[in-house]
């Protein structure tokens, strides 16, 4: 042990680099030594500890050999291992067999292997951040040319992330009555909210009852060949979400505590803004790009701009964002304001976290998917990823979308909670319009076009979400209202009809 007046003098980084890594060899043996005496204490650390985690990498290997036979249901001590351990020369550099004897005389009891094994595993978890810190600095003063100073922030909370993810936790099984009491409480919950729904309302009344609403850690993915609406839907969701949120603050009087976020890779916030403005104007987005409105529709698009202004929607618009960059933002918008809901515009544009080279594209969709997944969980908020389908729908009769569609990646499908397609027959109808040179009579043009009229008129301002896939819940397929002219999604109401 140093004692203060004998600790290095240097400053700054050369006495950080004196300093001996965190280590607990004494722990170690002693875990051990508990081990080879009695292989139950192996129940008390198995569930977080690894050969990797101890310092003495031959204490290491030792654990690891324990391990396997215990788990094997094989006894494990001096006598049953001995051959192993001397075939395989693991202890020659500590003294060969001799090394053994001297564990069981450091072992003080079992009853305190958790103890031992926690003591360890703390000690790796602070070799690891040194670790990190040093590549940070190193970084910092160069070492890796290729990386800005913003990459190098995601890169070392990436870093960061990965440990406190994969450090290992005690894990416990939960007592029945207790995931009982949660399972009522969610129950309860639904059973007094208006319209049974449990999660963060969609806005639209279908959806909901199917799915009982956004819930907090689920993965959503939606889904649809291009023009087929996907960013109006979720602009759709985000949007009443958020005013979902801001109706239930004033109803307390008081301040939003959550917020909705929208990542949008592929159009500006602009554009967005202005087609949730649009929809909620009732003015035409393509006439308000051209300027072609009057004064009273003007006034009306400002009116409504102010009410919008007040909603805790925010976005963001960084092309190709990393998926460390999106957990950093979100972390600190949960931290400062609240969040609630994330929506991704569109998973296929954003990028793997920095310092990560995936193999394939389908490996570095998987890593998003599962990041995404990871964001939802740990934020405990609902994330809906945009995704979009491969051309294999076009080929078919049918262009309804299946799961099998989905671009790039199988694992898109097995990340997710629910995979929702977005389909509007209507569009792919509107390209079969009947054509005059393609029949040798006006009579059987006109018999053609009054049947494309016909079927057009069943699918006019139609749409349909298809629900393939729910952990939760049924599948099945939701009918919604679509208005082309102001891009807007609502409930279909069909009682009309009947």
């Amino acid at each position: 042990m140093t004692t203060q007046t004998d600790k290095p003098k240097e400053d700054g980084l050369l006495g950080l680099t004196l300093r001996q890594p965190p280590a607990n060899i004494e722990a170690e043996q002693a875990l051990l030594g508990a081990l080879l005496t009695n292989n139950r204490a192996y129940d008390r650390v198995s569930d977080f500890l690894a050969g990797e985690h101890f310092a003495n990498r031959v204490n290491g290997q030792l654990y690891a050999a324990i391990a396997r036979r215990v788990e094997n249901g094989q006894l494990a001590d001096p006598v049953t291992m001995r051959a192993e351990l001397e075939n395989s020369g693991m202890l020659d550099s500590v003294g060969g067999m001799a090394y053994l004897a001297k564990l069981l005389t450091s072992m003080v009891g079992i009853i305190n292997a958790g103890d031992y094994g926690r003591a360890i595993h703390d000690a790796w978890i602070r070799r690891q951040l040194i670790d990190i810190g040093e590549t940070v600095v190193n970084n910092a003063f160069g070492a890796t040319g290729d990386l800005s100073g913003p990459d190098q922030i995601e890169a070392g909370e990436e870093a960061l992330f990965r440990l406190a993810t994969e450090k290992g936790k005690d894990g416990d099984f939960v007592a029945f009555n207790k995931a009982l009491t949660g399972a009522l409480n969610v129950a309860a919950l639904a059973f007094q909210s208006a319209g049974h729904v449990t999660g963060l309302t969609s806005g639209l009344r279908d959806l909901d009852k199917k799915t009982g609403g956004l819930h907090p850690s689920d993965l959503l993915i939606l889904a649809g060949r291009p023009a087929m609406g996907k960013t109006a839907l979720a602009t759709k969701i985000a949007f009443s979400a958020a005013r979902a949120i801001m109706d239930e603050a004033e109803e307390k009087g008081g301040k939003p505590n959550g917020s909705v976020a929208i990542f949008s890779l592929e159009m500006s916030a602009e554009q967005l803004a202005t087609r949730i403005l649009s929809e909620q104007a009732e003015v035409s987005g393509e006439r308000i790009r051209r300027g072609d409105i009057g004064q009273k529709e003007f006034d009306r698009f400002v009116r409504v701009s102010h009410e919008l202004a007040r909603l805790p929607l925010l976005i963001d618009d960084t092309p190709a964002i990393s998926l460390s960059a999106m957990r950093t933002r979100c972390r600190r918008l949960k931290r400062t304001q609240g969040l609630s809901l994330i929506v991704v515009d569109y998973l296929q544009l954003m990028r793997p976290s920095v310092g990560t080279r995936p193999e394939s594209r389908v490996l570095e969709i998987s890593m998003i998917t599962q990041g995404l997944k990871a964001i939802a969980k740990e934020l405990e908020v609902p994330v809906i990823a945009l995704s979009q389908l491969s051309r294999q729908v076009e080929s078919r009769e049918d262009k309804r979308p299946m799961l099998s569609d989905l671009r790039e990646s199988g694992s898109i499908e097995q990340d997710a909670d629910a995979v929702m397609f977005v389909y509007r027959d209507e569009y792919y109808l509107q390209q079969r319009m009947p054509k005059e040179t393609a029949y040798d009579s006006m009579d059987k043009y006109s018999v053609a076009m009054d049947e494309w009229q016909r079927k057009m008129g069943l699918v006019h301002n139609k749409a349909e979400l298809i629900l393939e896939k729910q952990r939760h819940g049924p599948t099945g397929t939701i009918n919604l209202f679509f208005e082309g002219e102001y891009t807007r999604f609502a409930d279909l109401d069909n009682i009309h009809e009947q």
